[in-house]
């Protein structure tokens, strides 16, 4: 009885105050996602609009400085460089996640991060009076490190300072204002705004806007707790930065679990790539996160974008309206990653998993049937519409947020940076891939491609059902100690903690079982 009731204490599991959201941590999660997060997403979708006009100003610098017209097929490979430098640069970003934020801290690194968005902001926005084409694609490259650091750091960073019962909830905002930027994009893209001949220079400038803002405010909020106890050894500020965050003295129950992931830590000692892909007490956390990114960029959300325009064409919709129903789908891509925010503490992480991805893959083997009868029955094309919003729908409650919520909470804070850096490299070359791929699949597969995401989404969607745990509402170390079962070392685990209980002077646990051991 002893055991179990030591246990429960040592997991934090303390309720009350501890399940309200402090004023400074909704600061702070709005801030990070805004000044970062946004960005992401608005760069995702900024060069579609003007993309037109671009080009043109590609072949007018091309002509004045020769004196003949650019040749199609090189223009055809600058815009292809134009859009795929961003998520080659989010690759090289994600390299750049655990050497960054085990030096610099995480909102450190958030700081430093924002230089990469002004620079490429200022670069961009300058490039028609310079006339130079070349420093926009130099700056998307930029930008892709920006968006590769942020899409990594961000969740994790929100992921250490929240506490376990609104980990899910915080998790998704990141998500959540990556749809935000991308529906701003869209209205700001408009002919009638930005998204013309003259507008265009400061559509692309507008980006570093949000990190000047987070650059002049985050410095006045806490840096991670976890940070600053685990890697910095620094248990004083740890205890007032946590204070701070959770709006309360009473702070032992969630230092107890950081002095047990300590402990942990300095048995282990920091996780590299290497060690990550090789240790087998985290193997099936590792493989996890893999299939999860690779499921959630090669489900085809990027072509289901692409085909949306002529899906809604075909529909019907007259040409000069198509951009105004794409940004109505970007506004329901936000209002469900929004209700996913507050759907996930109560659901779980688990079913909108499973419910995201279901909900994608039914909708790509229906969308395949329809794009291919819609000629011969009228009302296909207004089912090729529906197909195209529940997937929407599907990706924004599971398949686009879960992921990285999961990469925080399925690793400890000597491995977390490690298996970011790997999760979000495998997230930036899958997206790079798609870019890549889909139009030549599209030409030789047509509508049967959306077959091929079908499969991968009803891959994806097994794999959870089988592999990945429940993580809502547990301590870090309580899903490292569940994700010890399935790599099969939990017997071992197991004994180390009946024998640390039974040598500790008065039944009090001070020894935290190592995840090295686990």
């Amino acid at each position: 009885m002893k055991l179990k009731r030591n246990k429960e204490e040592s997991s934090g599991s303390s309720e009350g105050p501890k399940g309200k959201m402090s004023l400074l941590l909704a600061m702070v999660t709005l801030i990070s996602a805004f000044g970062s997060s946004f960005q992401y997403g608005y760069n995702v979708s900024v060069i579609n609009s003007p993309a037109p006009y671009m080009q043109a100003f590609y072949n007018q610098t091309y002509l004045d400085r020769n004196g003949e017209p650019m040749d199609s097929n090189f223009q055809t490979l600058l815009w292809s460089l134009t859009v795929s430098m961003y998520p080659l640069g989010g690759f090289f970003g994600s390299l750049l996640v655990a050497p960054l934020v085990n030096k610099c801290g995480r909102k450190g690194t958030l700081l430093i991060n924002n230089l990469f968005s002004i620079v490429a902001a200022i670069l961009m926005g300058t490039s028609e009076v310079a006339k130079t084409f070349e420093v926009i694609i130099l700056s998307r490259v930029i930008m892709g490190i920006y968006a590769g650091l942020a899409s990594n750091v961000v969740p994790m960073f929100l992921g250490e300072l929240s506490p376990k019962n609104l980990r899910g909830a915080i998790g998704v905002v990141p998500q959540l204002f990556i749809t935000v930027g991308i529906l701003v994009a869209q209205i700001l893209g408009l002919n009638s705004i930005l998204g013309n001949a003259e507008g265009w220079p400061v559509l692309l400038g507008l980006t570093g806007i949000p990190s000047l803002i987070q650059l002049l405010i985050l410095p006045f909020f806490p840096e991670s707790p976890r940070y600053l106890l685990i890697q910095k050894g620094n248990e004083e500020q740890a205890r007032q930065a946590l204070q701070k965050l959770r709006g309360w003295d009473d702070v032992d129950d969630e230092i107890e679990e950081m002095r047990q992931e300590d402990r942990s830590e300095k048995e282990e000692g920091h996780f590299s790539v290497l060690n990550l892909c090789t240790f087998r007490g985290l193997r099936w956390q590792l493989i996890s996160i893999i299939v999860m990114m690779m499921g959630q960029q090669l489900s085809g959300v990027n072509a289901v974008f692409y085909y949306a325009d002529r899906i809604f064409l075909s529909a019907g919709v007259d040409k000069n309206n198509v951009q105004y129903v794409t940004v109505s789908i970007g506004a329901i891509n936000v209002v469900m990653t929004f209700l996913a925010v507050f759907i996930v503490e109560s659901l779980g992480r688990r079913i909108l998993l499973l419910a995201g991805f279901g909900l994608c893959c039914v909708s790509c083997a229906v969308l395949t049937l329809a794009l291919n009868l819609q000629t011969t029955v009228s009302w296909m094309s207004y089912l090729s519409i529906v197909c195209v919003i529940i997937y929407i729908i599907g990706h924004a409650i599971g398949a686009s947020p879960i992921p990285f919520v999961m990469i925080t909470e399925m690793f400890l804070q000597s491995s977390r940076p490690a298996a970011f850096m790997v999760g979000g490299s495998v997230h930036w070359l899958c997206n790079f891939t798609v870019g890549l791929v889909f139009l030549y699949m599209e030409a030789g597969l047509g509508a049967y491609s959306f077959l091929i995401f079908c499969a991968i989404c009803l891959a994806t969607m097994i794999y959870i059902f089988i592999i990945v745990p429940e993580t809502k509402n547990k301590t870090f170390m309580e899903i490292n100690r569940l994700m010890a079962k399935r790599n099969k070392v939990e017997i071992q685990a197991e004994k180390e903690e009946l024998k640390d209980f039974q040598t500790v002077p008065g039944g009090q646990a001070e020894k935290e079982v190592s995840s090295s051991q686990l």
